[in-house]
């Protein structure tokens, strides 16, 4: 049932996705590209992509940690796709506002989003001195599930993978050929140490992807959705906790 609720021709829609974005910097008449790569697999494909759709020396990939440690799995990029990521780190600046607006040590989430907002602040800076789009890593997933900063990691021009849930992404990275370290990393955001997306979900993409696309996509009912999914209602709990992302700014 899973592969044919979210089954996708994963050469086509890569072929899709790159006319996509050439379309796109054709239009908005920019050759240059900046995207934020994490080691992760979002990013990681997105990049791909990218990399397919205009030259590479038009891209500049960032890599902007908070921690010490640089991501391995960078240097497995670096060499699958010959394009060099440059590091930049976020942890002054970050550690500044931290101090400055008195975040408690244990108040995860605001410093959480202080350093996704400091990353996309990073990112939009190197992209007006160039002259170039910021490219996206979000995944449906995270959208639907409202997991991420709203000006953080939200924030972009253009969003090559949006479209597709993360079990879809998965299948997407290997039809690529991307390093199997990198499809294989416990998805994160990098916002604290040992951090997971499913480790704050409680649930697994796996278990989320179906349930999201029947509720969100196909508007099925919750107790029908229940019926084939126990943890239907825990996941759309989840998302619905944070559908207020998606209706800010209110206006009349």
């Amino acid at each position: 049932m899973f592969n044919d609720l979210l089954g996708i021709n994963p050469e086509e829609e890569s072929k899709r996705i790159i006319a996509f974005l050439k379309l796109v910097f054709a239009e908005q008449k920019i050759q240059k590209a900046v995207i934020g790569v994490s080691g992760g697999i979002d990013s990681a494909t997105s990049l791909t992509l990218l990399s397919k759709a205009i030259p590479k020396e038009n891209i500049l990939a960032l890599h902007l940690p908070y921690f010490n440690e640089i991501d391995k799995d960078i240097g497995e990029i670096e060499n699958f796709l010959e394009i060099r990521v440059t590091t930049v780190s976020i942890n002054k600046t970050t550690n500044e506002l931290i101090e400055r607006l008195e975040v408690p040590k244990d108040d995860k989430i605001r410093r959480g989003n202080i350093m996704a907002r400091v990353r996309m602040i990073t990112l939009y800076d190197y992209a007006k001195k160039s002259n170039a789009l910021v490219v996206g890593t979000e995944n449906r997933s995270e959208y639907h599930l409202g997991y991420f900063t709203r000006f953080g990691d939200e924030a972009s021009d253009i969003e090559p993978v949006q479209h597709l849930y993360k079990t879809q992404v998965n299948v997407l990275a290997k039809s690529l050929g991307l390093p199997s370290t990198i499809i294989d990393k416990p998805p994160s955001a990098n916002l604290w140490e040992a951090q997971t997306d499913e480790g704050e979900y409680g649930f697994s993409y796996k278990d989320a992807d179906p349930v999201l696309f029947l509720f969100y996509d196909k508007k099925n009912p919750l107790w029908e959705i229940k019926n084939m999914y126990p943890n239907a209602e825990k996941i759309i709990e989840f998302a619905e906790k944070n559908s207020y992302k998606h209706r800010v700014p209110y206006h009349l």
